[in-house]
């Protein structure tokens, strides 16, 4: 039997109840709904505490057996910019605490906090409890820092230093990729020997590469159509401007394809992001069109109806698109930057792109179009290498890492949990 029994998940500047694509949630946000389901599969009690938005919110919502999600009142009942988020820190804690301590068991095994937020929050928890604190980053301010695209603003120094004080103080960390692992030292001065690597998963019952036709014909592309999709928050930072104007080049160079780019999701961040004024400065609103985020069945399909998905990314951790998208049998082409890299196989499931330039994006989705059986061999590779991403395996890699957690913390890892130190009692 599992010595982990109950685990709660911080995730308090975006709720896994959110959907997708929208404001602040994106893949993180299926990262922690999906983990938490398959942890709770394998016989794992799971609480996440979010910050509740929302005056008639409720409580405690259930979105899968087993776990549960605890809407955390903390600041005004509304959505914030996540970069106030940090004043709330100390009243989140002590709200968290008071709902710990309503619980009819009182304690948690271990905490698994999200985002530098919850890092923070985390520290002040497992001090507090007497539990080991595991912590997932999923995007770094350092890493953000480099890759900014001119117009974006920096991560502030404070995230940078929370993020410091999370390696310094987590018991373990987990990280979506070896290369993810190696920023990680080579930027907050990490030890290799506490990184644990769990490849994000992907929902193999609903991302699908079946009734890829029914798709086409659900959302109008008659044959023929070269159809590219963007699916994602659209901000400076997931390169949609870079698509939209690589598309530009390809339709101007080859006005013998018939070209469509749909592009599903919400803007985020940067109010001074345009999506509909980039779109007609480069004469694309005949060919660009745009639709709001949608359910997880809803977006299976969109990656069916698509010849290509495109992520320009100047970052991601992981990228969850990517393996979506290929678990629907649709190659994807992508920046060869942070987890994509590993995300898609180049030249099997898709194609890798070094930096940004729109032109050398059009010469990539042109060699793409005329040539449809590589198109088709990709798809079906794709579909295949998705299979090795379900979400069980990225829960089984999480257990280790709280049993390696507890073993670190208690220094004996064979104590029964009902027996390990009062919350406070333990030190690291």
């Amino acid at each position: 039997m599992s010595l982990v029994r109950r685990v709660a998940l911080l995730s308090l500047h975006t709720s896994p109840m959110e959907q997708p694509g929208s404001g602040d949630a994106g893949g993180m946000n299926v990262y922690v709904r999906a983990l938490a389901a398959a942890l709770a599969e394998s016989g794992v009690e799971v609480e996440i505490f979010t910050r509740s938005t929302s005056p008639g919110q409720s409580a405690v919502e259930h979105p899968s057996p087993g776990v549960c999600v605890h809407n955390v009142m903390a600041g005004p009942p509304r959505k914030l910019p996540k970069e106030e988020l940090p004043e709330l820190l100390h009243s989140m804690v002590a709200e968290i605490d008071r709902i710990r301590r309503l619980q009819p068991h009182g304690r948690y095994d271990v905490i698994h906090s999200h985002y530098w937020v919850s890092g923070v929050a985390g520290l002040e928890l497992a001090q507090l409890w007497g539990v080991p604190l595991v912590h997932t980053m999923h995007t770094m301010a350092k890493v953000k820092n480099l890759l900014l695209e001119s117009g974006e603003q920096p991560e502030p120094r404070r995230r940078e230093d929370g993020e410091h004080r999370i390696v310094d103080g987590a018991t373990r960390l987990i990280a979506n990729t070896s290369t993810e692992a190696a920023e990680l030292v080579s930027h907050y001065n990490a030890d290799m020997d506490h990184i644990d690597i769990a490849p994000p998963g992907v929902d193999l019952t609903v991302f699908t590469p079946a009734f890829r036709s029914r798709a086409r014909a659900d959302h109008g592309v008659p044959p023929g159509r070269f159809h590219l999709l963007f699916a994602g928050r659209i901000q400076r930072l997931k390169g949609p401007q870079i698509l939209i104007k690589a598309a530009a080049l390809l339709r101007a160079r080859r006005p013998d394809i018939d070209l469509h780019l749909s592009i599903v999701g919400a803007v985020s961040g940067a109010k001074d992001f345009n999506l509909k004024a980039l779109i007609s400065s480069a004469g694309m609103d005949d060919v660009v069109t745009h639709h709001p985020p949608v359910s997880a069945p809803k977006l299976a399909a969109w990656y069916r109806s698509a010849d290509v998905v495109v992520m320009p990314s100047y970052s991601e951790s992981f990228g969850l698109v990517a393996l979506e998208a290929q678990a629907c049998g649709t190659p994807v082409v992508a920046t060869k930057v942070g987890g994509l890299s590993r995300a898609v196989f180049d030249g099997r499931t898709g194609l890798l792109v070094e930096g940004h330039k729109p032109g050398d994006w059009a010469d990539v989705l042109e060699a793409l179009y005329d040539d449809p059986a590589t198109r088709e061999d990709m798809g079906r590779a794709a579909a295949l290498h998705a299979q090795g991403f379900g979400w069980q395996r990225t829960a089984a890699i999480t257990q280790e890492s709280y049993h390696t957690a507890l073993s670190q913390y208690f220094g004996n890892l064979t104590i029964p949990m009902g027996h390990a130190p009062a919350a406070g009692a333990a030190s690291r």
